[in-house]
């Protein structure tokens, strides 16, 4: 064999008590786990490597349920953000904006829509149009020899509705519907997992639910699911969990609910009711899963606070109306005293609004600041702060928002049908640590300080769990004939290093990570390997 992991405590990815073990490994494969080995008395395997785990626990890769590296993995082979955190596999083209399928007008559009989550790409060579050829980008990663971790893609919803229908808000004629179900079938057929949408985001919100039902139905026959960022996580936020369940319930779709917080002072202590309404829903036969990141702040745009009638057109006409006097007036109104629905129908408070990264790097004093602080520092109001920002930076600020309970996370973290998703915006210079930090935040903080999770159930939560919902016949557990998309930690040392004064700060505890039984980190460094490829849809 290539290799053998000696004398690890196995966490396998299923839920069930851990054990001692040998673990073989040959041509990217796991070929043997011996049980207590070491005590059996019977024949150890070998290998021409073997590696002693006395003291480290040997877990499936993570699986990041909720990832942007749309444009990082092809901008940083090191991507040691995810790989030093024994993330295997990441879930991109989420919140119905990415990359592909584009043309080259929308390309542009999207391009410039999504700066603050992945930057323009000006140092990315867009020779895609299609899923297929975004996926076998990635296939081909750095020279031919792959990316740094492992990639699944969502066909983005608001880039399909931008393509076929632009960025009116109106129902989509049946020519344009028609070619919407035709991208998305496409999409799947090309390898895509499923479909995303963001609806809080321009001009994905603009699809009423009988559009996405039609979508959904199309997901639905190639095998895929659902994956929402819903129309609202502040006011109305069980309203738009209830939505979503009863919309795929009509088409028949698996649902796996994005980012599922409940946020906003509105929803605070009201994480039983959403589970409430998930158990009978499930009891009732729908199969929903979720995703959560294990911090209470959110993380996204700054342009995404604005009512959706301010981003109808497009970047262009959210800066024109911007550069109106009269017109951005009735936009501060509807975001301070109405309560936009970009910022989910609840009126925004200043003070929770942290900018974490701008694309002009004059404008870097306000990282780091709240609009709040900023704005009493020049002694203005916090509107023209933002509208300022907006202005100057090209719509390019993203934030982090303050507005998240820890009551909610804990208990939503809990649920059987939970997996984890970091969100993480990687681009910024104050970024949310979760971007570094979440899956060894989950294994050290909530694990081993708080109890919330056993280690048994915490693993099957990042690896089985998600592997499941992504229909993963051979990856996300310990077990002979899988994949050997590893990771090796110590239970009592793993922790998360960044914090939101240093986000980037690697984490610790995490010597090993293989992928495709390559080590990827080892003895704690990155190596030079790329064995990340594209993870492609099973078909039906």
């Amino acid at each position: 064999m290539d290799l053998v992991i000696r004398d690890a405590e196995v966490v396998d990815g299923t839920g069930e008590p851990s054990y001692r073990a040998d673990v073989g490994i040959e041509n990217g494969v796991i070929t043997t786990v011996v049980k207590e080995a070491a005590a059996a008395g019977c024949q150890r395997p070998v290998a021409r490597r073997m590696l002693d785990a006395e003291g480290l626990a040997l877990a499936p890769g993570f699986i990041d349920m909720h990832a942007h590296s749309d444009l990082a993995l092809l901008r940083d082979p090191d991507h040691s953000a995810k790989a030093a955190q024994g993330v295997t596999l990441e879930v991109i083209g989420q919140d119905g904006l990415s990359y592909a399928p584009v043309d080259d007008r929308t390309l542009a559009e999207v391009r410039r829509t999504i700066t603050g989550w992945n930057g323009h790409g000006e140092d990315i060579d867009f020779t895609w149009r299609s899923v297929g050829e975004y996926l076998d980008r990635l296939d081909h990663g750095f020279d031919g020899e792959g990316i740094a971790v492992n990639a699944a893609y969502l066909i983005p919803q608001g880039t399909v509705r931008m393509l076929a229908v632009g960025w009116e808000d109106r129902e989509a004629t049946p020519q344009e519907l028609d070619r919407m179900r035709e991208l998305v079938a496409t999409g799947m057929r090309e390898g895509a997992v499923g479909m995303s949408s963001g609806l809080t985001y321009t001009p994905g919100m603009y699809a009423k639910d009988a559009e996405l039902t039609e979508l959904c139905r199309v997901v639905a026959e190639h095998g895929g699911y659902y994956c929402p960022h819903h129309r609202s996580y502040g006011a109305g936020a069980l309203e738009a969990y209830e939505e979503m369940v009863a919309l795929t319930r009509e088409a028949g779709c698996p649902l796996h609910l994005a980012h599922a917080t409940m946020n906003f002072g509105v929803n605070e202590g009201r994480a039983p009711d959403l589970l409430a309404l998930l158990d009978k829903a499930l009891a009732e036969g729908a199969d929903i899963t979720l995703d959560t990141y294990p911090y209470t702040p959110g993380c996204t745009t700054l342009v995404a606070m604005l009512p959706s009638w301010a981003s109808e057109g497009g970047p262009e006409s959210i800066l024109a109306r911007l550069r109106d006097d009269t017109t951005a007036e009735r936009i501060r109104h509807h975001m301070e005293v109405v309560g936009a629905d970009g910022c989910h129908g609840v009126p925004i408070e200043w003070d929770t609004i942290e900018i974490s990264g701008v694309t002009d790097p004059t404008l870097a004093p306000y990282v780091g600041q709240t609009v709040q602080a900023s704005a009493d520092q020049r002694g203005e109001a916090p509107w023209t702060t933002a509208r300022r920002l907006l202005l100057d930076d090209g719509l390019g600020p993203t934030i982090l928002q303050h507005v998240g309970h820890e009551e909610n996370v804990r208990a939503i973290m809990r649920h059987p049908v939970h997996t984890g998703g970091s969100d993480g915006i990687l681009r910024g210079d104050k970024p949310h640590p979760r971007a570094y930090g979440t899956f060894p935040r989950y294994l050290g903080h909530y694990v081993r300080e708080l109890g919330i999770l056993s280690l048994e159930e915490c693993v099957a939560h990042l690896t089985g769990r998600a592997a499941a919902r992504l229909r993963l016949a051979d990856r996300g557990l310990v077990r002979e004939g899988y994949r050997a998309d590893l990771v090796l930690f110590d239970p009592a040392t793993v922790a998360a290093g960044s914090t939101f004064e240093n986000p980037r700060t690697l984490p610790t505890g995490i010597p090993h990570v293989l992928i495709d039984g390559r080590f990827v980190i080892e003895d704690g460094r990155r190596t030079d390997v790329l064995a990340g490829r594209a993870v492609r849809r099973s078909p039906v």
